[in-house]
C-alpha cells in the first residue's frame, strides 16, 4: 500500500517517543504524554522527525491525517516548553489568590469559589486580578481555562468579569432615559 501525504513533526533532543500500533507516547522534560491514533493512519520515526502519512486521498483520511499531526506537535511542545493560558480579572472587589495548589476566587459572589488544579496543571497569580494556568497538555489547559472563565464571564455592559488576555469585550450602550 503506498502512502500519500507526508507531515512531519521534528523532535528536539531530549524527547522519547514510543509509537505503538493506536498509541503515540512522547515523553520529555515537563512530563509524558499519550494519545490514541486512527488504524489507518502510520506514524514513524525517522532521525529526529516524525512521518505522519496516510493511505488514501479520501477526505476521512485527509482529516485524521492533518488532525494526528496537530496532536503529536502539540505532545512534543507540551513536553518541551508545556502550554499557557493568562487570564485577568476585571471588577471592583475581583481577586484570586492561591490556596495551596488551588485556586480561590472572589468575584463578587457571597461566597468563594474555589478551583482545584487536577494533576499536570499548575496555578500562578502574580497580582490579584491576573491568573496564570500552566500545563503540558495543551487540551487540559484550555479546558481549565475556559472553566475558570465560566465562574463569571465578561458582561458586554461594563465589561465586569474573567476575560482572556488580550479578548477584546464588545461594549454596548446602557439604557437611555
Amino acid at each position: 500500500m503506498s502512502r500519500i501525504g507526508r507531515l512531519p513533526v521534528p523532535v528536539p533532543s531530549g524527547v522519547t517517543v514510543t509509537i505503538e500500533p493506536e498509541l503515540v507516547a512522547v515523553k520529555g522534560p515537563l512530563g509524558e504524554l499519550s494519545e490514541r491514533i486512527a488504524l489507518d493512519i502510520n506514524v514513524e520515526q525517522t532521525g529526529d522527525e516524525l512521518l505522519v502519512t496516510r493511505p488514501t486521498d479520501r477526505g476521512e483520511h485527509r482529516a485524521l491525517h492533518g488532525l494526528t499531526r496537530s496532536l503529536i506537535a502539540n505532545m512534543v511542545q507540551g513536553v518541551t516548553t508545556g502550554f499557557v493560558k493568562n487570564l485577568e480579572l476585571q471588577g471592583v472587589g475581583y481577586r484570586a489568590q492561591l490556596k495551596g495548589k488551588d485556586l480561590e476566587l472572589a468575584l463578587g459572589y457571597s461566597h468563594p469559589v474555589p478551583v482545584s488544579a487536577p494533576e499536570g496543571i499548575e496555578f500562578e497569580v502574580p497580582q490579584p486580578t491576573r491568573i496564570i494556568v500552566k500545563g503540558s497538555n495543551k487540551q487540559q489547559v484550555g479546558e481549565i481555562a475556559a472553566y475558570i472563565r465560566k465562574q463569571r464571564p465578561p458582561e458586554p455592559y461594563k465589561g465586569k468579569g474573567i476575560r482572556y488576555e488580550g479578548e477584546v469585550i464588545v461594549r454596548k450602550v446602557g439604557k437611555r432615559a
